[in-house]
């Protein structure tokens, strides 16, 4: 029997969960088809889908056609969660991108087409609603050729479509030409390297094509290859009705048992395979298949266990901070609740100042905070709201620059250098070690490395979040008598703050998140819309037909600018306008000397985050400031003469 693991994804009303709803009457899951209007769509069990009407959490079914055995995954369609349906896609072995018809591709689709494309996820396309008035057939997968693959192509026949597919391979076309043929192994092949992607038509809500869509993956997917060594990787975190701390995690090579050690101190303590709301404790999980485990409490999103190497942090991130409004909820009791939430969804980031007693969270947009107020509420009983918002900066490097840190008080030693590079875009912080184990010892290097994972690090011009650069460890020092444990962790945070400093202000960089745009106005409001988004600063591509009457416009601007624009859309084009937002990254803000001057940021003040060193003179520690630390420190610089002034 063969066995996989796949994925639904689709945007916001395409019919991803209507689809879902069939393939589980198909399988005998269901005996009626459930309804996300009702409430009453299996994969949606949990009460904020069913009043919302939408995908919130990942969750899984098991499905059997014949001789193929199927996990199915239903992933949240909405941007605001596209977090949740990345970290699905790294466990996946197929998807099925579900696209609505009358709407064809758009900016959402382009976006997960993007994800899936990343992952190097074989797909499926079902393209669903082929009911609707005025759907053209033709018109969609010439769509779908132009703007996501021309290995798009119907695979109701797939005999009918030799030629097409031959052209999609040097190999299958020689073949082609000598037999006349495409063998079905070939045509598997294709598909998992990821040249062709099947498409099928129909409309889910009538069980039309699902059938069509089944005998594909019925016959064109196979069972991938496990791993010798046990894996596995995590997707998923929740807490059941009970408290429970549950990993969801996908094996791929060995086996998992009930009871073993899964990290270093803590056990499997119960396995669960979900199927909707329904749980069954099982005693083993093999190569290939999805499970809930009980016991762990460190397991993150993303993480590799085992074989499984780290998943690297979702693309997009979040793009606004809200500050919490307690409304007279204890402080103690908020910040408990929102660490649990932020143990399911880490890009929270969920950030505590004890002194001011305010809480503040990050989120990508407005629908993720009304459900976070509504789960405080509901599953905590926290009655809160949140300020109006702000726009969440980052900082970066442009200037390779090498950082030092002493920490040396009475009985202690430890000196680290650093060098600071500017990363790539979209690379957020990256750790690596250049350093000599007979400079520093690996256990020394550790500590290190460690220590800069283990905080938030700020940049000097707003005190926003620092991304995008490379970070090496290329020298230091350390004392067998005097080293312990935390000093290296001191000398490594200060050298990265001295860095920054070095580098002054024309050094580091101020960024902002972009979003790219997808906008429908009527022909009329074309110069309206192309004025405003001008006077954005955005970019704008040429407008194109969309559907029915309305003109497309697509680019890309700031998040200050455009998070708001939807209302006025909406105003301007008398409700016909249509705004959609996906997250495009940060970019370099074009004017920031309001924004550094308004902050008033002190890069040097606080000890949480100060640039100084401290060293020992006389039997007694001294500090530093980080202008004189490169005259002072025990080392030389390992790699750059540095600028100075």
């Amino acid at each position: 029997m063969s066995q996989i693991v796949t994925g639904l994804v689709a945007h916001v009303d395409a019919g991803k969960t209507t689809l879902s709803e069939a393939l589980l009457y198909h399988a005998g899951v269901t005996r009626q088809l459930g309804r996300v209007d009702k409430g009453s769509a299996f994969l949606d069990p949990d009460q904020l889908e069913q009043q919302r009407g939408i995908t919130i959490f990942p969750h899984q079914a098991e499905l059997s056609f014949g001789d193929l055995k199927l996990t199915l995954l239903d992933t949240p369609g909405h941007i605001d969660f596209l977090a949740a349906t990345e970290r699905v896609l790294a466990v996946l072995d197929y998807a099925i991108l579900v696209v609505s018809a009358p709407a064809g591709v758009q900016a959402t689709t382009r976006v997960l087409w993007d994800l899936l494309d990343k992952y190097q996820v074989p797909t499926f396309v079902f393209v669903n609603k082929m009911d609707a008035p005025g759907v053209d057939q033709a018109a969609v997968l010439a769509q779908l050729q132009d703007e996501l693959d021309p290995g798009c192509l119907p695979f109701k026949d797939p005999a009918a479509q030799f030629e097409e597919l031959a052209l999609l391979d040097e190999g299958v076309m020689d073949d082609y030409l000598t037999n006349g043929e495409i063998t079905p192994a070939q045509l598997r092949s294709l598909i998992k390297n990821r040249r062709a992607f099947p498409v099928y038509f129909g409309a889910a809500l009538k069980d039309e094509g699902v059938a069509d869509l089944i005998k594909g993956l019925t016959k064109w997917t196979q069972t991938p290859t496990p791993t010798p060594d046990f894996g596995a990787r995590v997707f998923k975190v929740s807490h059941d009705e009970r408290g429970n701390r549950l990993t969801w995690l996908r094996v791929t090579g060995g086996n998992l048992r009930a009871k073993v050690e899964l990290l270093p101190g803590q056990k499997a303590d119960q396995l669960r395979v979900y199927n909707g709301a329904k749980a069954t404790v099982v005693q083993e999980v093999g190569s290939g298949q999805v499970c809930t485990v009980a016991g762990p409490t460190s397991t993150v999103l993303g993480q590799g266990i085992g074989a499984v190497e780290e998943q690297a942090q979702p693309r997009f991130r979040p793009v606004l901070t809200y500050g919490l409004d307690q409304r007279g909820a204890p402080f103690d009791q908020c910040l408990a609740a929102l660490r649990q939430l932020e143990d399911e969804e880490p890009l929270l980031g969920v950030v505590d100042d004890p002194a001011t007693q305010r809480l503040y969270v990050q989120v990508m947009g407005e629908v993720q905070l009304e459900i976070l107020t509504q789960r405080l509420e509901e599953e905590f009983g926290l009655t809160v709201g949140f300020d109006e918002g702000r726009i969440r900066y980052q900082e970066t490097l442009t200037t390779p620059i090498e950082g030092v840190g002493h920490f040396e008080p009475l009985r202690h030693y430890a000196e680290v250098h650093l060098l600071l590079e500017p990363g790539s875009r979209g690379s957020g912080l990256t750790f690596a070690s250049q350093c000599h184990v007979d400079v520093l010892s690996n256990a020394w290097q550790g500590q290190i490395l460690t220590a800069l994972k283990q905080r938030t690090h700020r940049g000097i011009l707003v005190g926003a979040p620092l991304t995008d650069v490379k970070v090496t460890l290329v020298g230091g020092k350390g004392s067998i008598v005097h080293t312990v444990g935390g000093d290296f962790r001191q000398a490594a945070w200060r050298a990265l703050r001295q860095g920054l400093m070095e580098a002054g202000r024309a050094g580091n960089q101020l960024l902002e998140p972009w979003y790219n745009f997808q906008l429908l106005v009527p022909t009329e409001a074309v110069g309206h819309a192309l004025t405003d988004l001008q006077r954005f600063g955005g970019e704008v591509s040429q407008p194109q037909a969309g559907p029915g009457d309305l003109v497309r416009l697509e680019g890309s601007g700031p998040v200050a600018k455009l998070r708001d624009y939807a209302a006025t859309v909406r105003a301007y084009t008398h409700g016909q306008g249509q705004l959609t937002l996906t997250p495009a990254g940060s970019r370099p803000v074009a004017d920031p000397t309001p924004l550094i001057e308004a902050a008033n940021y002190d890069p040097v003040g606080g000890l949480a985050n100060t640039p100084d060193s401290v060293f020992c003179a006389h039997g007694a520690g001294y500090p530093v400031a980080w202008d004189k630390v490169p005259e002072t420190m025990h080392v030389p610089y390992q790699t750059l003469a540095q600028p100075r002034g």
